[in-house]
């Protein structure tokens, strides 16, 4: 039975390889030997081998090695099964996904026809026609982009008197202006080169003042002293016409915001916890700059961001919050994307997508992605393909839907809320400014014969260290120099390049090859992925004698990279990237500007390399003969090799920096431009200083009285001064007290206008929250079965509100706030069935963040609240009330699977008391029949809709708000628009809440946790896969709890703790 089933499975291993493989392996081998075929070397050097398994190479080789019979074939039989059993698991996931492709094709289809009907009642029969043929036409890339770039004003020396404030954002990685360490690991990459290099272009672009490089704080011993520095200046501003600087804030920096552990160098897959931290971090130190900035080129008035651009999918989402929290716009830069990796591990058919998500936080980034999607303006890709197959794979950008989107613009027609992001290319820039192009002369071959020459005491001509470097590995350095210069990352593809490189004579025999794979110490201690790579290489050069043609230094600077390409061209040489798909190709315009032709993978971004500077050959990075072809053309035909050397200087113009920048501000500048639209400075402010002032000590008073009334003995704040005159029975002091009373500012209700009798605009504009240093916002979700808050919240509420006042050093410093889902009606029923005056509390958060009132300052006529009207205009970008209400509906009465929706039985019901403005609320008829948020965004997505989703009040609610609202967002509002700094803020959460909950624990404010105060949420409804130890970390010094039944000294004293967190 034994032997059978190892036949078996030895035979399922080599049929599932495939017969044609087979069949051209045999003809090979007849061919090449004129042998027979050979199945058991066939199974081992294309099966064994194919399966890309660093464990099971191992066990081969430990087969190989076996002398004692049996034990080799118990061996052998053992590592049959195992590719067995990979295969079919291989089968499986191929299956899995091809089913989760055609379910995703149908659902992207049923989005955009669903959007399209809904939008065409607006259009008449002739422009239904015109959408759809646009849809339809084909353009040329040529016309394509004549047609963009027509109604667009480029970007001109014409513009220097803006001075813009640019924001850009990149988190991970070793980011600094000199030595950068490349390739030190996955992190520090192509993309930090590419940030840094883009702030000091920008800066030197007209109209630009200061552009801020933001990355993260790292003091850690394992990394250079230089990444613990708060600011480092990349360039100094530009100068005016007579050679002056512009200003002494002027330039490009780094900022480095500290978020994270502190001593700790994190890679980017650890960083997801803490991205609030970071957004907290930045946007403090944007609203200095703001300021700073408006003194000295504003006139006073804050000067905001012109823009905020994130890169990758870290910086995307902190870019979303950070724009949303200052309202202004954002550019999305992908860099690479998270579900085209996902696409690509899938397909590799060795992992399942737990193990991958596991391994690469890949779901967290794919959300991630996905938000920055929602809030951007625009999406900066380096290539066409980029863009369509790459973003495409997304909910929120559809091209088909974009068009559509953008002819109903064009024609000023309606699009109900729908919208999607504009994608452009602008491919990176580089700098050319230390490229010597020189034509070929006569010194150049004694440049390199300068090695040979310092022996026998000569004295050698002066070279770099770094040729030095890579010539010592080779026996003939005068031959031509193949270079790869990348990670040793297995999507590089090096190992390819080798075997071609090796099974090919006539190239070994023409050329060198050199392998600049980043810098390493000790192979042992490199990254599993990085350190078999490297290893596989090694062993093919000795595999295919390759020592004296091939070169692998250890080490290089950053500095050493223009010499390296300068050696190869210098040797009338090649440049190759292999990669199995390259996002851009970045090193392939590097190598073209030192005259460098170039031998490419035509996945990726080298197409459009290429089409633009026709200097070498695309090649299939899978075919290992075809690379091999390609290099030994250019390096053999040497006119051809001429012409693709000449051909990449002519063009390469094409992708400076200038060129580049010039591009970029032409298409943010085309942006829909938004910022913060209140007054700082209003007339009257210096007029209410003094009274504002004194209100803040009357509050004091105020404070003091309600450690009375929380007791409940006293309600009101003129009864309680009054009994407590009374009680001391002192003339002096009653007759003090009247004269205060006498002073207290009435409320807005009673302040009439002499002429009309109106609200005193003036003086709404001003509540207390402006002048507090501290705020306690009570966030608790604590509600019954029927959504209403439980009783013993009542008393949980006064214990916080005594807990606030302990401290009379902290109390006149102190406010107080609620966030909740609840309308403000219901919010203030609660409030009075606890005999709770609304004036106690600074500002209610209502709606789950879609209205914020101000209690005693923004009153109607009739004694009633209004909400604050800044942050609804805040607040309603992207905001499509109506198409959402339609969409909504549909989507949650329509079965999955099926396209007509069944209304008989809804699992909802609209909540018209609940709702307003900017929240649509549904009572929650059925939780069974119900969609998750992260369904219901993802379908909304697809349909061009930008929201804010969720659960809410024990799951009997669900409210729709806009993208920019939530109660998290909220405290950033107020930040922005009182300067409470959140890091002053005290957010109190149950255990779990609504589905807004996680948003509301991490960052710079302090976190306190009251355990067994909310016995159930909504969070069950959130999403089908787990993220909560990537939305916020297990451990942080801004968060704390208590245990349940805590009163107010315990909070107080809990409170007093985790102030000092994070000092």
């Amino acid at each position: 039975m034994a032997g059978n089933a190892w036949i078996n499975g030895y035979l399922e291993a080599i049929l599932h390889s495939g017969a044609a493989a087979i069949e051209e392996q045999k003809q090979a081998q007849v061919n090449e030997k004129g042998g027979h075929f050979n199945p058991t070397k066939y199974f081992v050097e294309e099966v064994v081998m194919g399966v890309d398994e660093t464990d099971l190479y191992r066990t081969w080789i430990k087969v190989v090695a076996t002398r004692n019979t049996r034990e080799r074939s118990s061996r052998l039989e053992n590592m049959c099964w195992r590719i067995w059993h990979l295969t079919r698991k291989k089968k499986q996931l191929e299956s899995e996904e091809n089913q989760r492709l055609a379910k995703r094709r149908w659902e992207r289809e049923q989005g955009r026809r669903d959007a399209t009907e809904d939008m065409s009642e607006d259009l008449s029969e002739g422009e239904k026609g015109d959408i759809l043929a646009e849809m339809v036409q084909c353009e040329s890339p040529n016309r394509r982009l004549q047609r963009n770039f027509s109604s667009l004003e480029v970007w001109s020396d014409d513009k220097k008197e803006k001075k813009l404030y640019i924001v850009l954002m990149s988190l991970h990685g070793l980011v600094r202006g000199e030595n950068m360490e490349l390739g030190r690991d996955s992190d520090t990459g192509g993309q930090v080169k590419y940030v840094v290099e883009l702030a000091r272009a920008l800066a030197k672009m007209p109209g630009v003042y200061r552009v801020d490089l933001f990355t993260r704080q790292i003091s850690s011993p394992e990394v250079d002293w230089s990444y613990g520095e708060p600011t480092e200046m990349l360039t100094a501003g530009a100068e005016d016409g007579d050679g002056n600087e512009i200003g002494e804030s002027s330039g490009a920096y780094i900022i480095r915001i500290p978020f994270g552990p502190r001593d700790k160098y994190l890679h980017k897959e650890l960083l997801w916890p803490y991205v609030q931290e970071f957004v907290d971090g930045a946007l403090s130190h944007i609203l200095n700059m703001s300021k700073v900035l408006g003194e000295q080129i504003g006139g006073g008035q804050p000067v905001w961001p012109y823009v905020i651009h994130g890169h990758y999918a870290d910086a995307g989402d902190s870019a979303a919050l950070l724009s949303g929290a200052l309202n202004v716009p954002m550019v999305l830069t992908g860099h690479s994307l998270g579900r085209n990796k996902l696409e690509q591990l899938l397909k590799q058919g060795r992992q399942s997508k737990e193990d991958i998500n596991s391994t690469y936080k890949i779901m967290r980034r794919i959300e991630a992605e996905e938000l920055s999607l929602d809030a951007a303006e625009l999406v900066i890709t380096s290539t066409k393909q980029e863009i369509e197959e790459q973003w495409g794979l997304y909910d929120g950008f559809d091209v088909k839907l974009e068009k559509v989107l953008r002819a109903r613009a064009r024609r000023g027609v309606d699009c109900h809320g729908r919208y999607m992001p504009r994608m452009v290319v602008i491919p990176p820039g580089m700098d050319f400014s230390n490229v010597v192009i020189q034509e070929d002369a006569p010194e150049i071959e004694g440049e390199i014969a300068a090695l040979g020459a310092g022996t026998e005491g000569s004295s050698p001509k002066a070279i770099p260290l770094i040729w030095s470097e890579v010539m010592r590995f080779l026996t003939n350095p005068h031959k031509p120099i193949i270079l790869a210069l990348s990670r040793p990352d297995p999507k590089k593809n090096i190992t390819t390049l080798v075997k071609a490189f090796g099974e090919s004579r006539p190239l070994r025999e023409l050329a060198n090859l050199t392998l600049i794979m980043g810098n390493r110490d000790d192979i042992d201690e490199m990254s599993s992925g990085n350190a078999s790579v490297l290893t596989t290489v090694l062993k093919l050069i000795d595999k295919y004698d390759l020592y004296g043609l091939v070169a692998y230094p250890k080490h290089h600077k950053q500095s050493d990279v223009p010499e390296i390409y300068r050696l190869a061209a210098k040797t009338k040489g090649v440049f190759i990237n292999p990669a199995l798909v390259e996002p851009f190709g970045l090193t392939l315009i590097e190598a073209a500007a030192h005259g460098l032709p170039m031998v490419a993978t035509k996945n990726g971004g080298p197409v459009d390399i290429q089409q633009a500077l026709n200097n070498g050959l695309l090649v299939d990075p899978h075919d290992q003969q075809g690379i091999a072809d390609a290099l030994l053309k250019l390096v053999s035909e040497k006119n051809l090799w001429q012409d693709c050397r000449k051909n990449g200087w002519k063009n390469i113009h094409l992708y400076s920096w200038p060129e580049h920048c010039r591009t970029y501000l032409t298409r943010v500048a085309a942006c829909r431009m938004r910022h913060p639209q209140w007054q700082t400075d209003t007339p009257g402010d210096e007029t209410f200083v003094e009274e504002m002032s004194f209100n803040d000590s009357l509050k004091d008073v105020q404070d003091m009285s309600l450690r009375l009334s929380v007791d409940g003995e006293k309600t009101s704040l003129n009864e309680s001064l009054d009994h407590a005159a009374a009680a001391d029975g002192d003339p002096e002091l009653q007759d003090q007290v009247k004269r205060v009373l006498s002073k207290i500012k009435k409320p807005e209700s009673e302040l009439k206008d002499t002429e009309g009798g109106k609200l005193d605009k003036l003086a709404s504009k001003y509540p207390f929250l402006r002048r507090r240093r501290r705020l306690i916002v009570i966030a608790l979700d604590c509600y019954d079965g029927k959504g209403c808050p439980e009783k013993k919240m009542i008393q949980v509420v006064l214990d916080i509100l005594k807990a606030g006042r302990l401290d009379s050093q902290t109390a006149r410093v102190t406010g107080f706030a609620i966030s909740t889902a609840m309308p403000l009606s219901e919010t203030l029923n609660f409030l009075k069935s606890a005999k709770i005056q609304v004036t106690e509390f600074d500002a209610l958060i209502c709606s789950s963040g879609s209205e914020v009132y101000y209690p005693g300052t923004y009153i109607e006529e009739d004694g009633k609240l209004f909400p604050d009207p800044d942050y609804a205009s805040h607040i309603d970008y992207r905001w499509g009330c109506e198409g959402l209400k339609k969409t909504i509906w549909k989507l949650m009465n329509t079965p999955e699977g099926e396209g007509k929706s069944d209304c008989s039985s809804s699992p909802i019901e609209e909540d018209m008391q609940s709702s307003n403005a900017h929240c649509i609320t549904y009572t929650i008829k059925d939780p069974k029949k119900v969609k998750k948020v992260d369904e219901i965004r993802q379908k909304l997505r697809m349909r061009g809709l930008r929201c804010h989703p969720m659960y809410c009040r024990n799951s009997t609610k669900m409210q729709t708000i806009p993208l920019l609202a939530s109660r998290a967002q909220a405290l950033r509002y107020l930040f922005v628009r009182w300067r409470l700094n959140v890091a002053n803020m005290f957010v109190i959460l149950g255990e779990t809440g609504d589905t807004d909950y996680e948003e509301l624990i991490s960052g710079t404010h302090k976190t306190l946790i009251m355990k067994g105060v909310v016995a159930k949420g909504s969070d069950q409804l959130l999403r089908t896969t787990d993220l909560k130890d990537d939305i916020f970390p297990a451990e942080s010094p801004f968060i704390t709890s208590i245990s349940d039944g805590a009163k107010a000294e315990e909070i107080a004293n809990a409170l007093k703790q985790i102030s000092k967190g994070g000092q």
